[in-house]
């Protein structure tokens, strides 16, 4: 943090701060609950106002700033994912005798369109038969799929999705080894829902005991479950006639196999045949490249990260980081490269716990001050505008711009990440008032109900803003 000190008129502050304070002990959705907040000038870093800013608070996704920030100084804004085709055969008129690999170098945006590509590589070279196996090799990252501390119950989802180097996403949002299910209501009462899978797979089973009915319906009396350590998905409950369909991303059981599964299927598709077994291996160093794919550059793959808050992402780039500085693609080795990172960006990695990169982890603990340290650090980086246009941005009409901000109420512009947890909420980012900049976090931990913490913080950062307005700097 800077030494340099700017003029803010005392009186005009201590009404803020009165307020404030004013607010938190009255507001009954904070009543037993816990507020981290800190307020700081953006051209110097200077905290304005905290309570308990010192204090090690649950940042649900804000731990995702951390994770963007780091993975830019390291990755770099242009780095890019590679997933690979080869073979340790040879093609004979149409037949490839052979095994086919699949290697994945942590591409998380493999889509079932890609698989055709990687498919038409083949036809292109004229292969109708493979004789040999088809053969995952997800060794890039280690074999441990779901971060430490992540809950049980988050496992089925696509936000608690298992981590492969090699994986497939349902849509360009990359929700990682996930499936997309759409429930739509049957045609009378009574009938079973209608139910649509994509990609449309064999590696899923769905088993439909949910009807279509023309009572009040809520949101839990309809129930999706996938069966611990399978890809049984089992759906149950009600229906309302005239509901819209809904859409639900659940995540599978072992992502590599499912991104075999699909390659198989694609294969079929497109008439080539072929014999073998689907298995995971290393891919031999004398095996022959028969197609690449690149993702996208980092820079673009933040804007769903940050603004869609893609837990998956978070992961898959903690692991990356500790694949290219330590070669080993691991959450040990990837978080310690991170805690480096975010130490030099001034956060004080002493006083935090970090157990992730995408705060889905409920130990994972940060104080709003030290979110404060990397947000005005951060702005001196030569990737600060990738970092900050990665950001939702309220008031925007477009889902990539707004992303998580989308119906929030805030009197003035605000550019900020949110986060998420049961009984957690959080938003830290960068507010313009009046031609200067603030930064500011909000962590609001111990709430009886996650959602009243969204109101909280907008009441906070409208009297701050009104405040703010009537501030000479």
């Amino acid at each position: 943090m800077t030494n340099k000190t700017v003029n803010v008129s005392k009186e005009k502050m201590e009404k803020l701060i009165e307020e404030l304070e004013h607010y938190l002990e009255t507001e009954e959705k904070m009543s037993g609950a816990l507020a981290g907040i800190s307020i700081a000038l953006g051209q110097t870093g200077e905290i304005l106002y905290e309570h308990m800013g010192n204090i090690r608070l649950q940042p649900a996704s804000n731990m995702k700033l951390l994770t963007a920030a780091s993975a830019l100084e390291v990755l770099g804004e242009d780095y890019v994912f590679k997933t690979k085709m080869l073979t340790d055969g040879d093609v004979h008129h149409d037949t490839l005798y052979g095994n086919i690999y699949l290697q994945g170098q942590g591409d998380p945006t493999i889509l079932p369109t890609d698989l055709d590509q990687f498919v038409l590589q083949l036809k292109d070279k004229g292969i109708k038969k493979i004789f040999g196996h088809i053969i995952a090799d997800d060794t890039w990252y280690d074999e441990i799929r779901l971060s430490t501390d992540m809950i049980w119950s988050d496992e089925q989802w696509y936000y608690g999705s298992q981590i492969s180097a090699l994986t497939v996403s349902p849509t360009a949002d990359y929700d990682t080894g996930s499936v997309k299910l759409t429930i739509k209501a049957g045609e009378c009462i009574g009938d079973r829902p209608f139910l649509t899978l994509y990609p449309h797979t064999n590696y899923v089973k769905v088993i439909n005991q949910a009807v279509t009915t023309d009572e009040t319906v809520e949101e839990d009396d309809l129930i999706i479950e996938r069966k611990h350590g399978s890809n049984t998905i089992i759906i149950k409950g009600k229906v309302y006639i005239d509901s819209e369909p809904r859409h639900e991303w659940i995540a599978v059981w072992e992502p590599s196999y499912y991104t075999l599964k699909l390659f198989q299927e694609t294969l079929f598709k497109h008439g080539i045949k072929w014999t073998g077994q689907m298995r995971r291996d290393k891919t031999p160093e004398t095996a022959q490249l028969l197609y690449q794919k690149l993702s996208p550059p980092l820079k673009k793959l933040l804007i769903p990260f940050m603004k869609l808050s893609n837990n998956g992402l978070g992961e898959m780039f903690v692991k990356e980081m500790g694949k290219v500085v330590h070669h080993h693609g691991s959450w040990e080795k990837g978080l310690e490269v991170l805690k480096r990172e975010v130490q030099l960006l001034g956060v004080n990695t002493n006083t935090c716990i970090i157990k992730d990169g995408s705060g889905i982890s409920h130990i994972t603990s940060i104080p709003a001050n030290e979110l404060i340290h990397l947000l005005f650090n951060v702005q001196s980086k030569p990737w600060f505008t990738t970092f900050l246009e990665s950001l939702p941005v309220s008031g925007k009409r477009d889902r990539m711009e707004v992303g998580t901000l989308i119906d929030r109420n805030f009197s003035a512009q605000i550019i900020a990440k949110t986060g998420t947890l049961n009984c957690v909420s959080s938003l830290s980012g960068y507010l313009p008032v009046n031609n200067n900049l603030y930064l500011f976090s909000i962590l609001l931990n111990n709430l009886l109900d996650e959602e009243d913490g969204k109101r909280v913080e907008e009441d906070i950062l409208n009297i701050l803003i009104r405040h703010l307005k009537n501030i000479d700097i």
